[in-house]
């Protein structure tokens, strides 16, 4: 037989089989591809036969299909406004070129009659299809699609081509929007919820040679050709095929008892059999506690853990990873096979229901180190490093990280209800707190339930339910039905509420043989709190304490402890565990020892802590000025912070250095939020040997919207400048030395990296004067890549009886007379730090004569970018002084936008002093912005996370 017809006949044999396979259990629709990828213009060619089976009680003569493929399409799709909302623009600078589209040639019926279709106003990665003839209940018809999928490059996000030559293909297909009574149209937003119908798939895929494929779906037969190579996939009740073509690393199928699994993960530093081993141990462990897996093969891949790493510091460079190899290697590879294994069995609506994988995901992953790696801890092998070990951090387990992570927001006021839909979702608590606080429910649930209840159920649930499109309501109802205790706290209060649990024990009576012990709930959330008794660090007794509305007296046998802690074992995400002990020695049962520790640490509950670590601050006048730093400002916020700097100015050799006390208040999650009290004091030198001192009380208010999301807040703070100065008697001072003021200040921004809206109205009052000012702050990125920045300020004296420019506004360079601005060196007039910029008040970045306006100011800033950061910057406005009518100023030049606020420099070219770029000295007139605070630069990484 010629080897071609063989070949033929093999391949069709196969696809029998294939469509032999997909009769055994049938899904809702049927739908068969034929794609190709064409390596050269990375697109794919695909013609779709789907057939759509009308399961609902309603006729239909609309069907909605998704196609993410086409969310990178432009720059006003949800995915580009979901960038933006994180502060990335990569998507929004992309040329035509560099990014994915879907492009539908054709759409017809099975009698080959054209259907009209258009994408969804405002969600074009969906298309809306008109039927010639409406599908009855219980109906079908059969649509032929035929189209091409442009792919992004993947910097955007996985999907698409890589610069290695490799290819990502997840919801790259049409793919049906689920209906049951109502169409669920989701827009891509990166999210990782693609919500469709189930189907019986066929695939026939060519791809380029040399590829090595991963897929989700059955490999019925790849067959390698020189140019290229045929696969045909096949995915029976699946949701969608994912394809991964690695040009450089090949996927290994490990056969374990349970299952096949294909997978590209790798370990350098954990050898091959080593790691079989570790796989066939996460295959029986994910089996036993689940249910065994109903397809061909699990897809666990490099891609998939990198979209939901290990957070933390597992995350650091491999040599100095903190973790032995194989802990390193099965974690990584069990939190993606369980992510891998939710997602193709467990159907629930994943933009408003993935609350219920994420616990089962995470509860899988506190059992498996609870059971093999009992005694790891979070800081790994840096626990026993001397200079490390003392630390509290050091003394957590592994699995205390839910907790504290579910903290880091719930302490920022910024936690939210596991119910809340995944895009309503800030980013830090989709992708970390509330999967963590998901996981962390249901540990918390066994402990109170007993291990084997919750257990048992998970096992039932997944026997149901697996397969099936199913309602997180189906897991509560199996809990309910395992247990004869009431729960219904766990789904009302800590799955659908943000409501914060905080107990306290408030007052011990000791008995001979009894203790009564009073347990106040301090947030009103009623659910079970754990008590237990301790004696020299070991747990003798323990209690499970519930229906504690508000204050509650228990009476509880006495046996030999000598502690009372409620929470010990951390299973249960508390808000605050600081007051959750009592000793039962002595009169002062609460009183908790000192610590001292040096740099900052997690919270001990059990301890005072004071941390001190060494800081060096620098201006030109104080020089360096190490010194070191008293604070109780631990890793997670607290109420309270207290913060002392001393610190030695080695140029003036004297002290200078800050202190502050801080008080912070929530009050709700939207609205006014916040209230916030502060009384600082500092002191440094302005000149030499001239210091000045201040001491500031105040009281901010702030609102934000209800989206958590958006980057909209508004503030309003009082406070009032005390300034107190020791004049070198060389000077020649024009002004009291000290003087207060009472500052007013009503701020709103909306910090959105396309939109940028800022504006603050300003008041001052003092015993010489009294001033209003209005500042508005305007910057636009524009469809063609074009940046406009704009500025507006006003200021106007009300009342002045000074007699010099101290107090006067300023066009380029203000006297900071409330010393709120970090000038290098603030009373210098040569020099390079003469030449630092902060754009405040006329925000004028050439140095004109007569900068000063003691009356009235008007000023704009305005500048647009010519390439990239490299942009043309022009001031103009009016300065009035008394006595004297105004004057017109104005000012213009290149600006080298590196970091915008950060890190600027500014080259005049053209002003009211005529041409300055051909005039002496040139280099003294270009100005530089330059931000040092670490907490400040900090805040431009970590912004898109909170």
């Amino acid at each position: 037989m010629p080897q071609n017809k063989r070949i033929s006949l093999i391949f069709a044999f196969l696809v029998c089989i294939c469509l032999l396979q997909s009769s055994y259990l049938k899904a809702q629709h049927d739908n068969t591809l034929k794609a190709t990828l064409e390596r050269g213009t990375s697109t794919v060619n695909i013609q779709q036969e789907f057939t759509y089976k009308n399961s609902s009680a309603d006729t239909l003569s609309v069907l909605y299909f998704n196609d993410w493929a086409h969310a990178y399409s432009d720059k006003n799709t949800a995915l580009a406004r979901r960038f933006a909302e994180d502060f990335k623009k990569a998507l929004h600078l992309a040329k035509d070129s560099n990014r994915g589209s879907t492009e539908v040639l054709s759409m017809l019926d099975e009698d080959f009659r054209s259907l009209t279709w258009k994408r969804k106003e405002g969600q074009i990665d969906l298309i809306r299809i008109e039927l010639n003839e409406p599908i009855p209940p219980g109906g079908e018809q059969r649509f032929i699609f035929t189209y091409t999928v442009k792919l992004p490059p993947n910097r955007y996000t996985p999907f698409g081509y890589g610069a290695d030559g490799g290819f990502y293909l997840k919801d790259w297909y049409l793919t049906p929007a689920v209906y049951d009574g109502e169409w669920h149209l989701y827009s891509n937003k990166n999210l990782e919820d693609l919500y469709t119908d189930n189907t019986d798939t066929n695939i026939f895929f060519t791809y380029p040679a040399g590829l090595d494929m991963g897929t989700n779906f059955n490999e019925v037969n790849i067959m390698p050709f020189p140019d290229k190579n045929y696969a045909t996939l096949s995915g029976v009740n699946r949701k969608s095929c994912d394809i991964i073509l690695n040009a450089q690393w090949e996927f290994i199928k490990h056969v374990t008892s349970n299952l096949v699994v294909a997978t590209d993960i790798r370990s350098n530093k954990y050898d091959n059999i080593s790691q079989g081993v570790s796989i066939n141990r996460i295959t029986d462990f994910i089996t036993e506690n689940l249910g065994k897996f109903p397809y061909e093969q699990l897809l666990v891949s490099e891609i998939d853990f990198n979209k939901n790493p290990l957070y933390g510091l597992s995350q650091l460079p491999s040599f100095v990873r903190p973790y032995k190899e194989q802990f390193q290697f099965e974690l990584k590879f069990l939190k993606t096979a369980l992510r891998s294994y939710m997602r193709e069995t467990i159907f629930v609506d994943p933009r408003k229901e993935q609350w219920l994988t994420d616990a089962l995901v995470n509860y899988m992953m506190i059992k498996y180190v609870d059971t093999f790696y009992p005694d790891q801890k979070l800081l790994g092998k840096l626990s026993s490093i001397w200079g490390v070990r003392n630390y509290h951090l050091a003394e957590m387990g592994f699995n205390e990280q839910y907790a504290f992570f579910n903290m880091l927001t719930a302490r920022k006021n910024l936690d939210q209800a596991l119910t809340t839909p995944n895009d309503s979702l800030i980013k830090f608590n989709q992708k970390i707190a509330n999967t963590y606080k998901a996981g962390l429910g249901l540990a918390y649930l066994a402990d109170y339930l007993g291990n084997t209840v919750v257990d048992k159920s998970v096992s039932e649930f997944y026997e149901e339910y697996s397969l099936k499109q199913v309602s997180p309501l189906d897991f509560i109802r199996i809990l309910e039905q395992n247990t004869e205790k009431d729960i219904s706290w766990f789904y009302d209060t800590y799955v659908s509420s943000d409501k914060r649990i905080d107990f306290k024990i408030s007052n011990v009576v000791k008995a001979q043989d009894s203790l009564y012990v009073t347990i106040k709930n301090k947030t009103g959330t009623n659910v079970p709190i754990s008590l237990f008794g301790i004696r020299n660090d070991t747990v003798v007794s323990e209690y499970w304490l519930t229906n504690i509305e508000d204050e509650r007296e228990f009476a509880l046998p006495r046996n030999t402890e000598n502690r009372l802690v409620l929470n010990y074992d951390q299973k249960i995400p508390e808000f605050n565990q600081r007051d959750n002990w009592k000793t039962l020695k002595g009169w002062f049962s609460s009183n908790k020892k000192l610590k001292l520790q040096f740099f900052k640490d997690s919270e001990d509950p059990y301890y005072n802590q004071i941390f001190y670590m060494p800081v060096a601050n620098f201006n030109v006048y104080d020089g360096l000025s190490p010194g070191i730093r008293f604070t109780n400002k631990t890793l997670l916020e607290r109420p309270f912070i207290y913060d002392f700097s001393p610190s030695y100015a080695m140029r003036e050799k004297s002290m200078v250095g800050f202190a502050k006390l801080n008080y912070r208040q929530y009050l709700q999650k939207s609205g006014l939020y916040v209230i916030n009290y502060a009384m600082r004091a500092s002191t440094a030198h302005f000149q030499t040997n001239s210091r000045y001192s201040t001491i500031t009380p105040s009281v901010g208010i702030g609102w934000r919207p209800a989206d958590l999301i958006a980057n909209k807040r508004s503030s309003l703070v009082f406070r009032y400048v005390n300034v107190f100065r020791d004049i070198d008697p060389s000077l020649d001072l024009q002004t009291d030395p000290d003087y207060s003021v009472f500052n007013l200040r009503f701020n709103s921004i909306n910090n959105g990296i396309i939109d940028y809206f800022s504006w603050f109205a300003d008041a001052q009052h003092s015993a010489d004067f009294t001033k209003l000012a209005l500042n508005m702050e305007y910057r636009k990125l524009f469809q063609n890549n074009t940046q406009v920045n704009l500025r507006f300020f006003a200021g106007k004296f009300i009342r002045n009886q000074t007699n010099s420019d101290f107090f006067s506004f300023a066009l380029d360079r203000p006297t900071d007379y409330l010393f709120d601005y970090n000038y290098l060196g603030r009373s210098e007039d040569s020099g390079i730090t003469s030449q630092q910029i902060i754009i405040a008040e006329g925000g004028f970045k050439s140095q004109l004569e007569n900068p000063f306006a003691n009356d009235w100011i008007v000023t704009t800033n305005a500048s647009f970018n010519l390439w990239k950061w490299i942009e043309l910057y022009g001031d103009a406005g009016f300065i009035k002084n008394k006595n004297t009518n105004s004057r017109f100023v104005y000012d213009s030049g290149i600006r080298l936008n590196l970091v915008t606020d950060y890190f600027e420099l500014y080259f005049p070219l053209y002003s009211n002093n005529g041409w300055e770029i051909g005039q002496p000295n040139y280099e003294e007139r270009i100005r530089f912005l330059v931000t040092l605070s670490p907490r400040t630069l900090i805040g431009l990484f970590t912004r898109k996370w909170f």
